[in-house]
This record gives structure tokens, sequence and C-alpha cells, in this order.
């Protein structure tokens, strides 16, 4: 105890202590608040009526007795477990075909396999309609069968999910020593066996964790079901019906708790597993580079640009029934569908609520993120607060966006609750924005950090540097390359999220995303389909601006790399 209360004390002597102290508290009241008592609020309510007694499990054994409701959890695992089959298989052969083939223009093909994360995820489920519904091109394809159902969320989940799992297997795939194939060689092992022996065991953990975040987020997403759902019910529509078609909250906060529960596993198991693989990594490993074979080669060229092809059909059909005037019959060209003055979700003001918002959140989630990662990984001392801290920053990845969002509801909506002032403004939603996806950028921020050497801050220690200068011309300097990738990241997400923010916005801040969703409600498809493309040239205009600017600050801030 006396040893606990001497770590906590020390290093508040001088004044620098004082303020990683002071620091460490306002990021660990800052996730409080915007993860753990919102949850708390929520689970609460899943055990209360609409009048707020406490009924314990009663909502919950309500809902298990209600067919209709309870069918939606094995509808969620059902695609969930499809999409991830299909997804984890296909993204392994074009992750192979990246890493152990000499295919041409691999990084076109990378190019090509990052456009889905710029879309919404209602962006794939328009185009299916359009190429497969009543009126679509393909639709003889389907042998009779509806896009409207679980064979449209898979179709719609698998494009929107693919690059997650390429970037995961990629990695995986990366890692290889050359050593155990020159043995396997030297001693007549058939490639096939090579394969099964020494390819697939050393990417089994990325395999494993690669498969479980394709399941949560298919079975999270709301976008594609939404859409594209039809009758078939999932939990993430679920959710969204009890609370908006319905008003009832209670039951909507038994469906966010049960849609959590899948997530929180999911999470867990993929926590083990990745700390499993870091201890697989050999320092001693060879790169492997692999040999020319034409035959192989020329057929995962062949595979990978199919995928490729595909993902710009998907993106093309967007973007073209945006511009046609009337699908199918009247297909001359027409920027109609664009002048959303008049038409449901607010038009061209949502999309400057979404560019508002996503601007927000870049800046404001840079900073608070990278700052909190600073003080886990660089701060001496506190060492209870500093765990604390880094628990709670993983936290956000395994709760879904909608369940964070109702519980948004519960928590600022109180009237008891002095930052009820919040609830329908912007601050609102960029609060929600950054704690869904703060847990990326938190790894992201924590792996840049360890590169650096702790002898910087001893250093600067012993030459009597603030730790703030220390911070302000090494720290930020060379961690500069992840600082821009954090701004783009959450700006990106910022403005294709849905699930997180449907419940959150007013009229005066509707979002761009949730346009789409009202738009496709009162039937204009066009005019959703016009919105889901904007957002898809916005997100890729800032890609492309963020690249160039890397670049040009790179090449300034970073010269010392080259020095010498």
């Amino acid at each position: 105890m006396r040893a606990i209360h001497q770590s906590l004390l020390v290093p508040s002597v001088s004044a620098e202590g004082v303020l990683r102290l002071v620091a460490l508290l306002l990021g660990v009241a800052f996730l409080a608040l915007g993860l753990l008592l919102p949850l708390a609020t929520m689970l609460l309510k899943s055990l209360q009526d609409r009048s707020g007694d406490f009924v314990g499990l009663a909502n919950f054994a309500r809902y298990f007795q209600t067919p209709a409701l309870a069918g939606s959890i094995a509808n969620s695992l059902t695609v969930a477990l499809i999409t991830t089959v299909i997804v984890v298989g296909l993204a392994f052969l074009c992750a192979y075909g990246i890493t152990r083939t000499r295919m041409p223009g691999k990084r076109f093909f990378r190019m090509l396999a990052i456009l889905p994360i710029l879309a919404p995820s209602l962006l794939p489920a328009i185009s299916m309609v359009y190429l497969f519904g009543n009126q679509g091109w393909f639709r003889d394809w389907l042998m009779g069968q509806s896009i409207y159902g679980p064979i449209g969320i898979v179709m719609g989940m698998s494009f929107w999910i693919f690059p997650h799992a390429l970037m995961i297997l990629t990695t995986a795939l990366s890692n290889s020593d050359a050593r155990l194939y020159e043995a396997a060689e030297a001693l007549g092992t058939p490639k096939w066996r090579s394969f099964f022996t020494i390819t697939l065991p050393a990417a089994r953990y990325g395999l494993i964790s690669c498969a479980f975040v394709v399941f949560t987020l298919a079975i999270t997403d709301f976008g594609v079901p939404k859409i594209i759902g039809g009758q078939y019910n999932v939990l993430a529509t679920d959710v969204y019906r009890q609370v908006v078609g319905q008003q009832n909250f209670q039951m909507g906060a038994v469906v966010s708790v049960i849609l959590l529960i899948p997530a929180v596993i999911s999470f867990i198991v993929d926590r083990l597993v990745q700390r499993r693989q870091v201890a697989q990594l050999s320092a001693r490993a060879v790169p492997w580079q692999p040999a020319p074979n034409p035959v192989r080669d020329w057929t995962f060229t062949i595979l990978c640009y199919g995928v490729g092809g595909i993902i710009l059909v998907v993106i093309g059909t967007a973007i073209y029934a945006s511009l046609v005037r009337f699908w199918p019959y009247n297909l001359s060209l027409t920027l109609t569908h664009y002048a959303f003055q008049g038409l449901a979700g607010s038009g061209w003001e949502a999309w400057t609520n979404s560019l508002r918002m996503a601007a927000a959140v870049a800046l404001v989630g840079t900073l608070v993120v990278f700052v909190n990662a600073w003080l886990i990984e660089k701060s001496g001392g506190y060492r209870p607060l500093r765990q604390g801290l880094h628990f709670m920053a993983m936290l956000p990845m395994a709760v879904p966006g909608m369940v964070l969002g109702l519980a948004y509801i519960f928590y600022f909506n109180q009237p008891g609750n002095p930052l009820n002032w919040l609830y329908g403004t912007l601050a609102i939603l960029v609060l929600n924005t950054l704690v869904h996806y703060y847990t990326v950028c938190h790894l992201t921020s924590i792996t840049a950090l360890k590169q650096l050497d702790p002898e910087f801050e001893s250093v600067g220690a012993s030459l009597k540097v603030p730790f703030w200068t220390t911070f302000r011309r090494v720290t930020l300097p060379v961690s500069l390359p992840a600082v821009l990738d954090i701004s783009v990241y959450l700006f990106v997400n910022a403005m294709t999220t849905v699930s997180g923010v449907v419940f959150l916005y007013s009229t005066d801040t509707r979002l761009a995303s949730v346009a789409i969703m009202h738009l496709d409600e009162a039937g204009y498809f066009a005019s959703a389909a016009a919105m889901a493309v904007l957002i898809f040239f916005t997100s890729l205009v800032v890609k492309l601006l963020h690249a160039a600017l890397t670049y040009a600050l790179l090449t300034k801030a970073q010269r010392w790399r080259n020095a010498g």
C-alpha cells in the first residue's frame, strides 16, 4: 500500500509531474464520459420498464419470447458467418498474390482494393439494387432469388469489409522467413506441402484475427441491411426499429446488449490471438522473395484484378446511377439528382455538416488520441492510471456504433445530467465518432511511440528540458507519419459513418450519411446514390490531399532520416 502511495505521489513533487498527473486524469475522464458512463446507463435501462422501474431480466425474457425479434439473432449470425467465410477466403488469395507472387501492378491493385473504405456501407447496397434489383441489369443471375434479403446483405457487406481483411492478411503473409522455404526446397518438399506446413501455420494468427474482425464488422453493420435487407431482420436494424419506429427504448437497449455480446467476445479473442502472434515473430527472420513463376503469377493477377474490377463496377454503378435521368428507362445524363433542395435529408446542408464534423473529429481526435498515447507510453510513474487509460482506450473497438449511439441517448438526454446541453449539437456527434474509432488510432500512436528510444526523454530530463519541449521538438516530428495517418483515418470514417450517429443528429445537424438513408426511405433512390457518391469523392479528395501533404511535410520534418 505504501509503495503504491509513493508511486502516485513522488512524480507529483515537480510541476511537470503535476501536469502529467492532471493530463492523465483528463484522459481517463474523457473516456469515462464518452464510453463507460453511457454504456453503464444503457445497461441499467435494459433492466427497467418504460416508467423507469427496475424489472430485472424481464425485458430480455420478453425479447426471446417474441419470435420475430429472437429470429434476428440467427439471421445476424448467418449472414455474418457467410460473409466471414467469403471475405476471409477471397482476401487471403489476394493477399497471397500481393506478398507471395510476382504479379504485376501490385501497388495499383492495393489502391483499387482500398476504395470501398472511402464510401459509406450504404453505397454498395445501393449499387446492388441497381445491378440485381427488379430493374437491374444482372437480376437473372440470381436465378429467381431476391436481392432484398440475405443474398444482398452478404454481397454488400463483402464489398465493404474486404479492404479491412486484405490489410490484415497482407501484413500476416508479409512476415515470412526465407530460411524455412530454403530448407523445405533442399529437402525436396513439394510446393503444396510447404504451403500447408509453413505458409498457413505462419499466418494462422493473422487468419484468426482477420476472421474475428470481419465477423464483428458484419454482425454490427447497419447500413447494408437497412438499404437492402427487406424483411430479413438483423440485430442492427432491430435496434433502429425499436428506437425510431416504436419508440421502445428499453427494448432497444436489450437488443443493443445482445448485439454487444458477440462483438465483445470477438474483441477478446482477437486480443488474445494478437498477443500470441507477437510472440511468434523472430528477429533473425530473413525476408522471403518469390521466384518468378508465370502460371502462378498470372493466375493471381487475373484473380486480383477480377476483384478490382468488381470494386470498380460497384462504385461505378453508383456513380452512373446518380447521373442518369431515370434508371433504366431514360439513361440520358443529368445532374438533377445532385440538386437536393426540397428533398428529404437536408441535401447539401447535410454534406456541409459532415465536412464540419469530420474536420473537427480529425483535428480534436488526433490531438486527444496522440497525447493520451504519449502519456501512457512515455510517462514515468502513475502506473495504475496509465494502465487504466490504456485499457479504456482499447474498449471502443468492442462496442458497435449503434450501441454507442443509443447509449449516448440514455446518458446525455437525462434531464439531470449537467451535460444535457450537448444533446442534439454537433459536439455530441464529434464526441461519439471520436470514441467510436478511438482504438485503431490509439494502437497506431502506441506503435509509433514504441519506436522512439526512451533515452530521448531521459536526456531531456537530465538537461532540465521541459517534457513539452521534448514532445514538440522530438516526439511529434518523428511520429509525424502516424499523426497524419490518424487524422485522415478519423476524417474518412467520420464522413462515412452512419450507425453511430443515426440516433444523435438533430434537424440542424443531419449528416450526409444519414441523409442517404432518409432519401432512400422517401423514394429518392437516385438522389441517395448521388449523396453516397458525394461522400466517396469527398473522402477520395481528402485522401489524395493527405498523401500530398504527407510527402511535403515529411520531406522537411524528417530530412534527418536521409542525412549522412
